[in-house]
């Protein structure tokens, strides 16, 4: 039987010890686990550890844990996901489904199509957000190794610094992916709603991007990133 597997925010080593108080209201006040329930637990550092809650109390719980193991290995392929910001859940289902798909990093992008602003506080708060729901996906997808989750930046400021050895902006009219030289690492540029401007393509092929497409239909903003990051490791990475 799978044990339920959390991420817990502090380097684990073996023996007791006791869990974060967030860990410690989940497991104990939402999931009503009780002493004696075995779990997994990993910290981001691609190690798994089993054990075995001892005690369990209102704002914390103590874990023994007895064993360490290779956590799921991480695709060869490193992808960072540069994703235009659209609105509520289907920001959260892109970065979902990019996490499940082994996506390296993910920046959401403020372009000029895009309908959502974010100011200071509210970007911090989606911020902390978007990072537990890759947290979520890591939990239940099975990997060990968190994604790294940036914080909203412009197009511009985005391609200027993605470095990869292969460059893709989705556009409609474009060659298929098939026609590159398998990479190490990929940076995809995917636009929010509306999609991106001739000029916006235009400023990401001068910025060394090259045009490809996923096919004949157009996907929808929260769909395209799921079926690039497929194609993608299917071609190149651990499909």
């Amino acid at each position: 039987m799978r044990l339920s597997r959390f991420y817990v925010d502090i380097p684990l080593s073996l023996g007791q010890q006791t869990l974060p108080e967030a860990q410690a209201h989940y497991m104990g006040r939402v999931l009503r686990l009780a002493p004696g329930t075995a779990v997994q637990l990993f910290d981001g550092s691609g190690h798994e550890y089993k054990g075995v809650l001892t005690d369990i109390g209102k704002r914390s719980v103590l874990v023994d844990i007895q064993e360490r193991i290779s956590g799921l290995a991480e695709s060869s392929l490193r992808i960072h996901l540069g994703q235009g910001l659209s609105r509520g859940e289907r920001m959260d289902w892109a970065i979902q489904k990019a996490t499940e798909l082994g996506a390296t990093e993910i920046t959401p992008i403020m372009t000029e199509r895009c309908e959502v602003r974010l100011k200071d506080e509210r970007a911090d708060k989606r911020l902390l957000h978007w990072k537990q729901v890759a947290i979520s996906a890591c939990e239940q997808c099975g990997r060990s190794t968190l994604p790294v989750i940036h914080a909203p930046v412009t197009l511009t400021e985005w391609i200027e610094r993605a470095e990869a050895d292969l460059k893709l902006v989705l556009h409609p009219v474009a060659e298929s992916m098939t026609t590159h030289t398998p990479p190490s690492s990929l940076a995809f540029l995917i636009g929010p709603e509306g999609g991106l401007t001739d000029n916006e393509v235009n400023e990401a092929k001068r910025a060394g991007f090259v045009s490809a497409r996923l096919g004949p239909r157009v996907l929808r903003t929260e769909t395209a990133p799921v079926v690039a990051l497929a194609v993608a490791q299917q071609l190149w990475g651990d499909f």
